[in-house]
Parts: C-alpha cells; sequence; structure tokens
C-alpha cells in the first residue's frame, strides 16, 4: 500500500528509525501481527475447539476466554476492535447476578 508506505517512512524520520517490514508478508503475502492469536478457539463441541459461541470453555462452568487466544487466524489487521467486540458480546449472555448477601 503506497499511502502506508509513505507514511511509515515520513514518521520513521521523525524519530529516528527504520521502516520495515515482514520477510514473509512482502515476498508470500502472508499478513503478520505482534497479537498472540489462537490457542482456545471457538468450535461446535471439545472436539473442535476450547470455547462455545458464548466464549464458554467446555467442560468448565462460569470460564470464560476473552482475549486474542479466541481469534482463529490473523485476519491480516490489527485484531483489537474484533477481541473487543466477542468480547462485549460474550459479556452480555451471562445473566446478571440475582443472588443477594
Amino acid at each position: 500500500m503506497p499511502e502506508a508506505k509513505d507514511l511509515a517512512n515520513r514518521y520513521s524520520k521523525i524519530v529516528n528509525g527504520k521502516a520495515m517490514v515482514s520477510f514473509a508478508e512482502t515476498l508470500f503475502g502472508i499478513p503478520t501481527t505482534a497479537h498472540i492469536l489462537g490457542g482456545a478457539v471457538m468450535g461446535k463441541n471439545k472436539e473442535e475447539g476450547v470455547i462455545n459461541a458464548k466464549n464458554e470453555v467446555f467442560e468448565y462452568e462460569n470460564m470464560y476466554v476473552c482475549d486474542g487466544s479466541m481469534i482463529s487466524a490473523n485476519s491480516g489487521v490489527n485484531p483489537s476492535l474484533s477481541i473487543t467486540t466477542i468480547t462485549e458480546r460474550a459479556m452480555s449472555k451471562i445473566p446478571p447476578n440475582t443472588e443477594t448477601s
């Protein structure tokens, strides 16, 4: 993306840095990210994933995964908004605590 390259080059001059890109991204078109993704992905059951569509860990009551590990693959863009959106949806599925002390 020419605009991104130009911006990175201009910014690198301001901060006395060097604009760089990943080898695999350049040669093979494989996007990279600094975010740790995968490891606790969603699935239909425990054989296909670690969590369900509500972010509940299979076979563990009241345990949820709401971080980058629930994202199964690198989409090529910063996943922060996706993580936030999926987490907000998961939290909306948790019923309010109606117990009184």
